[in-house]
């Protein structure tokens, strides 16, 4: 979505060369590892956005990189829920920060038109059948994978 809209998009991910060129041809501008010291690498106040999936050890990590009155928004915890947080960052940069479990109807309304109109394209890594749910928790704990893996709820 952030490519659709025009956004240069930097990919944060375990280090795979595999999954990076798949990441650069699904669209990333650029890959940085997740191991990588990100302010080092891209240097602090660099980035208008953070769209975080991660959270963890590495979270105070994304403040810095923010500039001043940049946005940060979540919508999971897969790295650790509990973060570092010295709120003078929050309040001196005067970072807004978004969580995003419940979104605005309009909002499923405009994925769907993007798909439509395919300014965007869904990427499903891989679909089980509900009753391989152990081994699709499995694969996506192994964390090797590219966009979603599916459940068909189809009765058999």
């Amino acid at each position: 979505m952030a490519k659709a809209r025009g956004a240069y998009v930097i990919a944060i991910t375990i280090t795979s060369p595999s999954k990076n060129q798949q990441l650069l041809e699904l669209g990333a501008d650029q890959v940085i590892s997740r191991d990588d010291d990100l302010v080092k690498n891209l240097g602090e106040n660099c980035l208008d956005v953070v769209i975080d999936l991660v959270a963890g050890k590495q979270w105070p990590e994304f403040l810095q990189l923010l500039k001043p009155r940049g946005r940060y928004a979540v919508s999971g915890p897969i790295g650790g829920a509990l973060v570092e947080l010295d709120i003078r960052t929050l309040y001196l940069k005067d970072l807004t920060f978004y969580g995003c479990s419940v979104l605005q109807p309009e909002v499923f309304q405009n994925l769907v038109n993007c798909i439509e109109q395919r300014k965007i394209n869904p990427i499903v890594a891989c679909t089980f059948p509900l009753k391989e749910i152990h081994t699709a928790q499995a694969v996506f704990l192994e964390k090797k994978h590219i966009g979603k893996i599916v459940l068909n709820v189809a009765q058999e």
